[in-house]
């Protein structure tokens, strides 16, 4: 997959590809205008919408409503170096939700793909061109 990131002004930046657009920005603090979320506060919610993405899944194969279901995710922070150290996924069921499903709904949600690639990163490789006029 290919993905074209530009500099709209100010601290935004957006990434397009396919025919989607995702932007970001900085808070004043950063030089921005807090129009959208930071890059790194897209990242973080890349993980809950995904551990998601699998409950949902899970759910609808079942027939299980998810209606009042949440899936709530917190951090832990290292106060020395200031980057996560845990992140917390709590999946609040709903009243009725199926017992026998509680441990399964919850290997459904480790199962995402942004998770997995926490625990087997790529790695990177950044370069820089001229581009020809």
């Amino acid at each position: 997959m290919e993905m074209l990131i530009d500099f709209p002004g100010g601290a935004r930046v957006d990434v397009h590809f396919g025919q989607f657009t995702i932007k970001t920005d900085q808070p004043p603090q950063g030089g921005g205008d807090n129009s959208a979320p930071t890059p790194f506060a897209t990242f973080l919610a890349s993980i809950g919408a995904c551990a998601g993405i699998y409950v949902l899944g899970f759910c609808k194969q079942r027939g299980i409503a998810t209606e009042g279901m949440q899936l709530v995710q917190r951090l832990e922070v290292d106060r020395a170096t200031g980057m996560v150290s845990k992140v917390l996924l709590d999946l609040q069921l709903p009243p009725g939700f199926p017992e026998k499903y509680k441990e399964a709904v919850v290997r459904a949600a480790e199962q995402c793909a942004v998770k997995k690639h926490f625990e087997h990163p790529p790695q990177f490789a950044i370069n820089a061109t001229l581009a020809s006029i």
